[in-house]
């Protein structure tokens, strides 16, 4: 399995970028899987921000980003998007998706924004949000 991000950039608060994690070594077709949008600042601890479970049929969002951002896949093209509008400077990080398949459960939203739970990991894309 190999998870590659994109889109990531420099961008005024208040602007919006649209990330993508696109998967190879698994269809999303075939099996269930969780894929999640972590994020890690520098001197920061890495934070799970947003999931999306096909087993339950569910999102999850972080507090600090919840009716900003919005994750969401395209089969066809093997990716998950997250969307962030109206970013603020403390929305800059890394920002990592993580994939785990075969999940036929879920861990309610602080279990599946846990990074344990995730196996398999991109390689990160900075965002930098100015003021």
């Amino acid at each position: 399995v190999q998870l590659v991000e994109s889109g990531g950039g420099l961008v005024q608060a208040g602007g919006s970028l649209r990330l993508s994690c696109t998967a190879s070594g698994f269809t999303f077709d075939d099996v269930n899987y969780a894929i999640a949008w972590f994020r890690q600042a520098p001197g920061k601890e890495r934070e799970g921000i947003s999931c999306i479970n096909t087993s339950e049929g569910r999102t999850y969002y972080a507090d600090p980003v919840k009716g900003r951002f919005t994750i969401s896949s395209d089969e066809a093209k093997n990716t998950v998007y997250l969307e962030m509008n109206s970013l603020k400077p403390e929305d800059t990080a890394v920002y990592y998706c993580a994939a785990r398949l075969g999940l036929n459960i879920g861990f309610g939203r602080q279990g599946m924004l846990q990074p344990g739970r995730y196996p398999y990991w991109g390689q990160g894309t900075q965002v930098t949000v100015s003021s």
